[in-house]
Formats: C-alpha cells, structure tokens, sequence
C-alpha cells in the first residue's frame, strides 16, 4: 500500500521507513530536518518505492498534496530532545499540536489510518505504577518548560480520540524510551546515545541526578514492531497502547551496562539536573509500563534485551555514535 511516514527522517521514524519498505509498500517520507537526518535514510536511499519530501507538517499544502492516495498514515514528526524542548517550549506546543491537527484533519479527509506516536512522558510524574493506559496523569507547573513536551503530546492524544469520535481509523502507541542505532546525543534517546558516546571516547559519563531514576529501555526495532502492528489490526483502533521493554534500570546501572559492553574504563559522573537543564527542571523518578495491552490487542512484547540492543546498536555503528 501507499504509506505516509512523517518525521521518517528521525531515528525511530528511519527505521520504521526501513521496515515498511521490507514489507513491500510504497513509502513517503516527510521530514523538515530540524532533528532529523538524511543519512538516516541511506539504507533506503536507492528503492524508487521511496521518496523524500523535504518539509513540515505545519504546512497545510504539503501535507495535503502528500497525504492524496495514501492508505495509512504514521505520524512520527514532532519536537523532541529534552535540551530542544526546554529551550525552546514555543516551538514544543506548536510543532507537536498544530502538525498533528493538520495530518488528522487530511487523514480524516481521505479516509486514511493513523498511528500517532505518543510518548511515556504523558504520564508525568504518576505514582500510580507500573503506568495503566486509563491511569492518571500528573504534571508539574506550568512554568517548567519540561512539562510543555507532556503536555503537547497529550494534547495530540486528545486530538486523535477527538477525530475518532467522527470516524477517523486511528491509534495511539506510547513509546518508552526506545534505544538503537542512529540515536541522537541531543535528540530522542539522548542518555543511552550519550553514554555510547563518552563510553567509546573514554570520557566520563555523565549521569544526571543521583542516578537512582528508573526506566523501562525498548529497542527500536520492537518498537516499529509493535508500531506496525498498530496500523493493521482491528484491535488497535481507538486505542491507546504502551510500547515499552519490560525491565526496569536505573540510569546509574544503564551506565554500568552501557561499561560492560564497551569495555570502557570511563569513569561515571553524577551532574545536577539543574547544571545540565538549568533551574526548575521536572523529572519524573520512575517510569514502568503497563504492557499487557501490548499484549492482549497486539500480540506484542518487547524481545530484545537491554544488553543485547546495546551490542546491537554498536554493531550497526561501527563501533561508534
């Protein structure tokens, strides 16, 4: 079938282009590169079923003309990377709900079926664990830009359930911090993509906090799993579904693996959020998914381990990030 991949250009976003081009589908790629690269997309570069468009979703026109004859939309194009989200929380909010309001109002146009990438962080700082679906979500003020991510994201949620509401075929998948090859050090992925890098250059790891903030890490390639298997099943229609591994690590542990596998002798430093973020940054202490969602309407688990995606992830790179 025709597929649209906005943000295809990104690091999840590249893989799943990857994966829909294996699958045997006819894939259209909008990206305005603010995060995203084109060597991201050199592994399918050469297939004539690709084609890039250089743009943004903020473009109505673009969009349009993008979106005609294509079945299945996979909207992956947003503001992310916590030191852009905090500089720039304008941009955040703009990016994320506008973009999203124009590719669901085409989408609706044209009869097409949405997957929409959420995020974890619409849970906030939730204490309700391990992270339900229907659970609660708390955030922090609004005057801490960190919370302007959460918040777009969850307006963009809103925003689906709202067309579905009208008949729109579209499904939310929750990511939990994916993981693999072409993170971005100042992108998505930013602290496994970080540690590789001070990790393989024998510089200190800078772990922010006190190290003891917990996450569920995923491996990109069972997150575009579980992402396709959201835009074909029946079950997955007007839902909302975590996608997140099944262990959860501690930053300071994810350094000491992140050690073990490079054979790094790098030592690991605890810096303060507040010099790494500046003052009245948010964070949220642990972050658990609720995966048997996944489960039940997707058939879908995370199999990759934590170990094993960051051998992988070196692999593909050469050895480097």
């Amino acid at each position: 079938m025709k597929v649209l991949v906005t943000g295809g250009a990104g690091f999840i976003g590249s893989h799943l282009v990857d994966r829909l081009l294996a699958d045997g589908h006819e894939v259209r790629v909008l990206d305005n590169l603010s995060t995203g690269k084109r060597e991201n997309l050199a592994l399918a570069a050469a297939d004539p079923r690709l084609a890039f468009h250089h743009g943004s979703v903020l473009d109505d026109g673009v969009v349009a003309a993008l979106m005609d004859g294509v079945e299945t939309v996979y909207h992956l194009a947003a503001a992310v990377g916590v030191h852009h989200v905090v500089q720039n929380p304008i941009w955040t909010v703009v990016t994320n709900a506008r973009g999203t309001e124009v590719v669901l109002h085409h989408a609706a146009l044209r009869d097409a079926r949405v997957v929409f990438a959420s995020s974890s962080e619409v849970y906030g700082v939730s204490d309700a664990l391990p992270f339900r679906e229907d659970g609660p979500r708390v955030l922090g003020p609004t005057w801490v830009h960190r919370w302007s991510y959460a918040t777009s994201k969850a307006l963009d949620e809103h925003l689906c359930f709202g067309y579905a509401d009208r008949g729109l075929s579209v499904s939310v998948v929750r990511y939990f911090n994916i993981f693999g090859p072409r993170m971005d050090p100042a992108g998505y992925g930013s602290v496994i993509a970080r540690f590789l890098t001070q990790a393989l250059g024998g510089t200190p790891l800078t772990v922010h906090g006190d190290g003891l903030q917990t996450r569920c890490f995923t491996y990109v390639a069972d997150a575009v799993d579980a992402t396709v298997r959201a835009a074909t099943l029946p079950s997955a229609l007007g839902q909302a579904i975590n996608v997140g591994g099944g262990h959860e690590t501690s930053i300071a542990d994810l350094a000491r693996a992140v050690l073990a596998v490079t054979g790094s002798s790098s030592p690991v430093t605890l810096v303060p959020y507040g010099d790494a973020f500046g003052a009245n940054f948010g964070d949220t202490r642990r972050r658990v998914p609720d995966v048997r969602k996944a489960r039940d309407l997707l058939g879908w688990e995370a199999a990759v381990s934590l170990e094993d995606g960051l051998r992988h992830t070196i692999a593909a790179q050469g050895g480097r990030t």
